[in-house]
């Protein structure tokens, strides 16, 4: 029955075989367009022949009797069909349906749908023939026989009054699903229009408010004039400084008119005259005008009105998240199979070793977890719980388990906790914990479903509030499964256009499965061939890049006056923001080091350094580090990196030393292994059991995504020059200098600024070529070094020096 299914699944994605190609949809959408043209003369032409060209219709005539229809008897026949026997004046609408045809046809127009041009003009036909029937009863003509006949049929039923009120509701259809004009529409339209005319009154009234304080202006300056002759002789000077200024007035007057717009943006000035006689001079009070908030907060409302929030994700916008069907189910039965011998064995054990030592037990209660049963004790009054904590070692001697581990007490319970391991453990696998609900309807920046509880509950963290994750244990142990595990978990819930990953991997063999989503999720600087750093050199060039999208990004939330990513992206989706000043959608980047210890014994502080300031800052602007290692020693994990990593997670280690330096506290050393792992944020321990993705799964979920539309490549990074060159070791041969050298340096030298982005915008250059004239300016020692994200200095201190030294160059 399976293969018959197949086969008909297989039928139904056949394609027709009905096809034509690229010329025979030419030819039928010119014949089309034309024959539509054709139809539209025939009916004008049949309005005003209609009734001569009646008697000749459908007659046997000679050939020397013809219609007088522009495309004769052909156009009288079909005109008097369609119209007369058909829908009436309402079929002038078939010739444009015909005619769009003929244009996606030969144009190939995407955006025109056959679908909706054919179904609302045959709406349209029908509803303003039965509206023409109605109202035109004595034209017959207006609504045609079918109008007509469907108008009595109705009329019959429903009656007049309730065919006027359908043929009312078939136009409101009409308006409201196609034309989408909706109540708000119309309403925001006549508030539009009534501001508008209050503006214009506002406008017409200070204008002439305006007019008439000019015409009141001078008559007051001759009184003042005659008053100043009578009381003085000596102020010829004061008032012939008046003049001036009245005779400057009407330049000045104009000039207001000319350039309204550019005097509302000048500071207001306040003149206030001295009231001592002998002081002709006033004093002028400058007042500065504010930005007003409530005027960019309307321009922003009226852009999201007409073209709607900023959606990150239109480039991408047909893009289909993995589906849970490609993750494998490693669950046999359904949930956890409880042993109940294996329980009440372990229970009478804990009992009888207490017992041993005269600790006595008022209450038990077990929990069942995928690998570890949880048994909570509540031990009689007096029992002292450091007591209980000294028997780990014997509980365990006495269960024949490794991993037993004591939590006295547990924390808000008021209970003593003993964590055993299962016998037969299950398997958590990544498709129970990605389709569980907690996961799904998780309201996060960035979920990870690490796994699940010892209550065998899903366990969501959000990456963005820990806000970075340091990840420690054994070879084989599960540290390599958590990374994928994490990845897998934000690919099944972030879009592309949200989230980027650097993803560095010095083993070279563990993330090469994530190279299909190069151009859909990854992150990398430019020049580079592979998006997954496996050189250390180009890992220390990654860091320091992203150090200088740190600091960039920064920027721009003190730009837009915001604290972190979230307000700010919102400001910008809320179209807040002006692209043309910098600001742009802020993806979260996600840094995964595979393994940490190898970059440290390699680069040390090279690595340690961006790394610590990452950590320290990174929070704020989206950029989230994860860092993993096999050996977590002081000197790979130093204090430094620790305290910037609250969020640790660690699997099994092979001493209590190596537990302490990764968590502060014991416990790793217990661990059962296989994904048994303990986490915390900083405060308390969880035990979690991690969940379970295998290489195929990630093989099948990266091929899924990789098959889709993707951007044109990886998301950039800044670009960075490293500093193992100094000044000293560079290039500065004259002859292989760029051949615009000369006028990059004079750019440089004249805006006193050293960076490549400087000469990209003048001399219209690329990120490298830039790049690379900044380094032949180095070595000429036009600018200085390399100073992270601050432009370069520059030595040269005008075009003059300038000369001069390239002058002495040639010598």
């Amino acid at each position: 029955m399976a293969k018959k299914k197949n086969k008909k699944t297989k039928k139904s994605f056949k394609a027709p075989r009905f096809s034509i190609n690229r010329k025979q949809k030419i030819l039928l959408g010119v014949f089309l367009f034309l024959f539509a043209v054709g139809l539209l003369l025939a009916f004008v032409s049949f309005l005003f022949t209609w009734e001569s060209d009646q008697s000749l219709i459908g007659s046997a005539v000679s050939s020397q009797e013809k219609p007088a229809n522009w495309l004769s008897k052909f156009g009288a026949t079909v005109s008097y069909f369609l119209i007369y026997d058909g829908f009436g004046v309402a079929v002038f609408s078939l010739p444009f349906m015909i005619a769009l045809t003929g244009l996606k046809l030969f144009l190939e127009i995407k955006k025109i749908s056959l679908k909706n041009i054919w179904f609302w003009g045959i709406y349209v036909m029908i509803t303003l023939s039965l509206f023409f029937a109605f109202f035109g009863k004595t034209y017959p003509i207006l609504g045609g026989v079918v109008g007509f006949e469907i108008k009595e049929y109705l009329s019959v039923y429903i009656g007049d009054i309730g065919l006027g009120l359908l043929i009312a509701f078939m136009m409101i259809v009409y308006l409201v699903a196609r034309l989408q004009i909706t109540p708000e529409k119309i309403s925001n339209f006549f508030k539009s229009k009534k501001q508008a005319v209050e503006n214009d009154f506002k406008k017409a009234k200070e204008a002439n408010q305006k007019n008439k304080d000019q015409e009141v202006q001078p008559s007051s300056d001759k009184i003042e004039k005659k008053e100043k002759l009578n009381e003085k002789p000596d102020v010829a000077a004061e008032v012939k400084f008046e003049n001036d200024l009245t005779s400057s007035e009407d330049q000045k007057k104009s000039e207001e008119d000319s350039s309204k717009k550019e005097q509302a943006k000048q500071p207001q000035k306040i003149v206030i005259d001295s009231q001592n006689e002998d002081d002709d001079l006033s004093l002028e009070v400058e007042t500065g005008q504010e930005e007003d908030d409530d005027e960019i907060d309307s321009k922003s409302k009226k852009i999201v009105e007409n073209f709607g929030e900023f959606d990150p994700k239109l480039d991408l916008s047909k893009y289909q998240f993995p589906t849970i069907d490609l993750l494998k189910d490693y669950s046999k039965g359904a949930g956890i199979t409880i042993d109940q011998k294996e329980l009440e064995e372990n229970k009478n054990k804990i009992v009888e070793t207490l017992k041993n030592y005269k600790i006595g037990i008022a209450q038990i209660k077990a929990t069942v977890g995928p690998t570890v049963t949880l048994y909570e004790i509540i031990p009689e009054a007096g029992i002292r719980i450091s007591k209980i904590r000294n028997l780990e070692d014997d509980i365990a001697l006495s269960l024949s388990a490794l991993g037993i581990r004591i939590i006295a007490p547990i924390p808000g319970r008021g209970t003593i906790g003993i964590e055993v391991p299962n016998q037969n453990p299950s398997i958590v696998s990544m498709r129970s914990v990605a389709a569980s609900q907690k996961f799904q309807k998780a309201e996060m920046q960035l979920p990870i479903a690490f796994g699940k509880n010892i209550s065998n509950e899903t366990f969501v963290a959000d990456l963005a509030k820990m806000p970075h994750l340091l990840m420690a244990g054994a070879t084989g142990q599960g540290k390599s499964v958590g990374l994928n595990v994490i990845l897998t978990s934000l690919l099944y819930h972030k879009h592309p256009a949200e989230v980027k990953f650097v993803l560095v991997d010095p083993k070279k063999v563990e993330l090469t499965l994530f190279n299909k989503i190069e151009r859909h999720y990854l992150a990398k600087l430019p020049d580079t061939d592979d998006a997954i750093i496996t050189d250390n050199s180009k890992v220390i060039d990654t860091l320091n890049s992203l150090c200088i999208e740190m600091d960039a990004r920064y920027d721009l939330l003190k730009d837009a006056m915001v604290r972190n990513i979230v307000e700010y992206n919102a400001k910008f989706k809320a179209r807040k923001l002006n692209p043309e000043n910098g600001h742009r959608f802020l993806p979260y980047i996600v840094l995964v080091v595979d393994e940490f210890a190898d970059l440290i014994m390699t680069a040390g502080k090279d690595v340690e350094t961006p790394i610590a300031r990452l950590a320290q800052l990174a929070r704020a602007i989206g950029i989230h580090l994860i860092i993993a290692t096999q050996r977590p020693s002081v000197n790979v994990i130093t204090g430094m990196i620790k305290a910037n990593f609250p969020a640790r997670i660690a699997f099994r280690v092979t001493s209590k030393i190596d537990s302490r330096t990764i968590l502060d506290a014991g416990g790793a050393d217990q661990l059962i292994g296989r994904g048994d792992m303990l986490y915390t944020q900083g405060n308390d321990l969880i035990r979690l059991q991690c969940a379970f993705v295998d290489t195929p799964e990630i093989d099948k979920i990266t091929e899924f995504i990789g098959s889709q539309k993707a951007y044109p490549d990886a998301y950039l990074l800044p670009e960075y020059s490293s500093e193992d060159s100094g000044p000293g070791t560079l290039e500065n041969e004259i002859d292989e200098r760029d051949k615009l050298f000369d006028k990059a340096a004079e750019v440089i030298v004249t805006a006193q600024q050293g960076s490549a982005s400087l000469l990209q915008r003048k001399l219209k250059l690329g990120y490298n070529r830039a790049g690379r004239l900044i380094d032949q300016l180095e070595a000429a020692g036009i600018v200085g070094q390399f100073e992270g994200s601050k432009a370069r200095q520059v030595h040269i201190p005008d075009l003059i020096a300038l000369k001069e030294l390239l002058e002495n160059e040639k010598k």
